[in-house]
């Protein structure tokens, strides 16, 4: 049996654990502060501390540093309604478990406590830098970005690599940028690469640097990125780009904390750490030996998922305001306001382009809009799809679906539903894009399909379409 601390000014919050803690067999305390919270520890210390941040009175994160001094590294579990990515890098360095956002499902709270009592290890934290530069802040408040603002929390505490997955446009570069100002690198540089815009002769000197007479037209000792990102960061965008032999020679340089430029005899000796990103598939591009597996698990010490905008519409009415305020604050200009029905219209839209295509938009709507409100009218056009991901051809379509039959014959039992299943893999996006870009409208979308409306209609039912 444990001993909970609950600390939330909310009696509903209180309640709620306090039932849960009976449920499992454990007790559990109350307070409506930190203040009564940090007497009632005295009196009988807690074996998990659930705590809000926002309280009257001392906040949360400033509680936690008096917690540890009485209570030394007893679990504490962070809370807030108000998910940013400051507050979640404070949390974890102030030695928080876990950090759970309001509203959270009472299951999500349960396991968390769960590991909590189980681990009660200790962690190493060091005290939080300075307020994120507006230029540079990360925005969101739905519940995929604050998983992404956790993890960006923990990885920054240490000196892993760390690798960045997503599409183009959802802010890779900002990640990274983050993990590197709330790491213990942060006075040092932040040098930032695109393997993809370099050939396969420029990005081994790029990368090592080189020295004078190395090649023609160096004229010059060079250093190279791996050296000017000693004490710092490098941020290597598009990985999955870098030119074959060269992986091993960056290989080389992780695990030794070198590198060698072309032409030289001796090794440079710089301390960086890694962040890696890509949009592409690392892991098919090592299936089919385009990518070094052994520098495949290097990079990918810990991996953080950004998710694409389309999965994270609650983000994007906050995104927008974000980037109205910005532009005010670059033209010196009050902010414009932007109505409900841009938001809607902005909320509907899929946004191929991400986050960047977002930012782009509002700029687009600030220009047109003269009365300093933006209305549905001063939005640009949505990206096509294929302007974006490029137009998928009907050979590359067909050599995907004979690898999902291949691998469904050798992996699945002989069923006999296997064209079903097909059926159910490939219909449903196949309607939901139709019935999107037609705007939900049936005739329109069966005309476009090729197929009988009332066909269509049971397809919608079968599969739970709504046809929005």
């Amino acid at each position: 049996m444990a001993h909970w601390l609950i600390v939330d000014d909310e009696n509903s919050i209180c309640w709620g654990f306090s039932k849960l803690a009976r449920n499992l067999g454990h007790t559990a305390a109350t307070a409506a502060s930190a203040e009564e919270g940090l007497t009632l520890a005295q009196g009988e210390p807690p074996d998990a501390i659930i705590l809000d941040v926002r309280l009257p009175g001392m906040d949360g994160l400033e509680a936690m540093s008096h917690f540890r001094e009485r209570l030394g590294n007893v679990p504490i579990i962070i809370m807030t309604a108000y998910g940013e990515l400051p507050t979640a890098v404070k949390a974890v360095r102030g030695g928080a478990f876990d950090y759970l956002v309001k509203p959270f499902d009472l299951a999500v709270a349960e396991r968390c406590i769960r590991r909590a009592l189980a681990s009660r290890a200790d962690v190493c934290v060091t005290a939080s830098t300075g307020k994120t530069p507006d230029s540079d802040q990360m925005v969101g408040e739905s519940p995929a970005m604050q998983e992404v603002f956790k993890r960006i929390a923990l990885v920054a505490a240490s000196d892993a690599c760390a690798h960045l997955h997503g599409e183009s446009g959802t802010g890779k570069e900002l990640a990274a940028r983050a993990i590197h100002r709330y790491s213990r690198r942060a006075d040092g540089p932040f040098v930032a690469i695109n393997m993809a815009s370099l050939s396969p002769s420029l990005a081994e000197s790029e990368l090592f640097g080189h020295v004078k007479g190395a090649f023609t037209g160096a004229d010059q000792t060079r250093k190279g990125l791996l050296e000017q990102a000693d004490g710092g960061t490098i941020f290597l965008d598009e990985v999955a780009d870098i030119p074959a032999p060269i992986q091993v020679k960056l290989l080389r340089a992780l695990e030794h904390r070198e590198a060698l430029p072309v032409g030289a005899n001796r090794a440079v000796q710089s301390d960086f750490r890694i962040i890696s990103a890509t949009h592409q598939n690392l892991p098919h591009l090592v299936a089919q030996g385009a990518f070094r597996h052994d520098l495949y698990f290097r990079l990918i010490t810990f991996e953080i998922e950004i998710p694409p905008l389309r999965e994270r519409r609650d983000d994007i009415a906050p995104l927008a305001r974000h980037f109205l305020n910005l532009l005010a604050a670059k033209s010196g200009c009050p902010a414009p306001s932007i109505s409900d029905k841009a938001i809607e219209e902005l909320e509907r839209l899929p946004w191929y382009g991400n986050v960047r295509e977002l930012r782009n938009a509002i700029e687009h709507a600030v220009v047109l809009s003269r009365d300093n409100t933006i209305v549905p009218e001063h939005l640009p056009p949505p990206l096509p799809a294929s302007l974006v991901f490029g137009t998928l051809r009907e050979d590359a379509l067909e050599t995907l679906v004979r690898q999902w039959t291949e691998s469904q014959l050798h992996d699945s039992p002989p069923s006999g539903n296997l064209y079903d299943r097909f059926l159910g893999v490939v219909e449903p996006p196949l309607l939901e894009t139709v019935m999107r870009e037609t705007r939900g409208q049936c005739a329109t979308a069966a005309r476009r399909l090729g197929m009988h409306r009332t066909t269509l209609r049971k397809k919608l039912d079968q599969y739970e379409i709504t046809g929005q």
